[in-house]
């Protein structure tokens, strides 16, 4: 009883806090951003710094190692105050999930670490153009040369795509299996081009990402 008592609470101090960031921070400038497309990297920035990203990061890699309900209630009220930018936020938790589940320790470290220690924003890659979020349909492959991984495809639609330090690829490698790979913005071969002119949600960045020999 005890535990599911203080389990409440901190939930309720959750809903709260996001309540509160929402309220000030997020509703007054959401218009702004809507209509100019500026990312709201300020406004990301203070969400960041109050824990309110990468919530489900375990401790031992500087997260709260919080649940999938706790993440809902403070998705919903961050997406009150607006739904762009709290899609920019929780597409940091998408991208960390895979890694959280079958990474190993490096991995973590590294990728989990970097989301933790900085204010930095991750892109979960899967759908393309001719496969939808199909993951038996996609047609990106990776390939195995010397000690690295050479990757060949597109991804679309994908939120945070050229403004994401680190991103995970879906790609199938030469046995037909598909596996996620750990990208940097910067490794050669990873481009990206903006997805303009959308209907609603236009403050999160939406890219297609391009994998041209990307090593």
């Amino acid at each position: 009883i005890t535990t599911r008592r203080s389990l409440a609470q901190l939930q309720q101090a959750l809903q709260e806090l996001a309540r509160k960031f929402a309220r000030e921070e997020m509703a007054p400038k959401a218009a702004h951003h809507d209509e100019t497309g500026e990312f709201p990297a300020e406004i990301a920035r203070k969400a960041w710094e109050l824990g309110l990203m990468n919530t489900h990061v375990p401790p031992e890699y500087g997260g709260m190692g919080l649940g999938v309900l706790d993440g809902c209630i403070i998705t919903e009220e961050l997406a009150w105050g607006c739904t762009g930018i709290a899609t920019a936020m929780e597409a940091n938790a998408l991208a960390a999930a895979p890694v959280i589940v079958a990474g190993n320790d490096e991995q973590k470290k590294e990728f989990l670490g970097r989301l933790t220690s900085e204010p930095l924003f991750a892109a979960y890659a899967v759908t393309e153009p001719g496969a939808g979020s199909d993951v038996a349909g996609i047609r990106t492959k990776a390939r195995k040369v010397g000690d690295d991984y050479v990757i060949d495809g597109t991804k679309m639609w994908i939120t945070n795509g050229s403004i994401a330090d680190l991103a995970i690829v879906w790609a199938k490698t030469e046995d037909g299996k598909v596996s996620g790979f750990i990208v940097e913005k910067d490794d050669p071969g990873f481009s990206a081009r903006d997805i303009q002119k959308k209907f609603s949600l236009r403050v999160s960045v939406t890219s297609e990402l391009i994998f041209d020999n990307c090593r």
